[in-house]
């Protein structure tokens, strides 16, 4: 094992040794300012940050604006649909409002067929009760007659008195 791997080693496993080793190295003028060049390199700067949020900002801004022409043409599209809609449902009800005044002509005439037609049953059926009433006594009176002249001469024969 090399002195460096031993080193390490050491280093991981005693947190006392890492921290004077810290120390030493942040004492010493160049070594410090090679370990802050190294990390200068992974640091943002303000000027880094400033030029990130102006980046952000205007690719916000431009999203927004594609998100509200988006939104502008969706609305356009959706107003023209909505129109259209609205002229054919219009239409469907001129078309039933026009069918309703037929079906309500049609209801009209078949009610004043139906009076017609009733009022011509009455009258048959006021016939055909006066022509039953008269035929009920033309009934009665030929069995009158026909009991009169058959069966009182017989019945009159029976008792002696003929």
């Amino acid at each position: 094992m090399s002195l460096s791997e031993g080193l390490a080693k050491e280093l991981e496993r005693d947190p006392k040794a890492r921290k004077r080793i810290a120390e030493l190295l942040a004492t010493d003028p160049d070594v410090r300012l090679a370990i802050i060049n190294a990390i200068m390199a992974d640091v943002a700067t303000k000027r880094d940050l400033a030029e990130l949020r102006a980046e952000l900002r205007a690719d916000m801004e431009r999203l927004r604006a594609e998100v509200m022409s988006e939104i502008g043409g969706i609305r356009s599209e959706l107003r023209g649909e909505i129109g259209q809609l609205r002229a054919e449902v219009m239409g469907e009800i001129h078309a039933l409002r026009s069918e309703m005044g037929q079906l309500r002509s049609e209801i009209g005439q078949l009610r004043a067929e139906m009076r017609s037609e009733l009022g011509q049953l009455r009258s048959e059926m006021g016939q055909l009760r006066a022509e039953a009433s008269s035929n009920f006594r033309w009934t009665i009176g030929t069995i009158l007659i026909v009991w009169g002249a058959t069966v009182i001469p017989i019945l009159l024969r029976l008792i002696g008195a003929i």
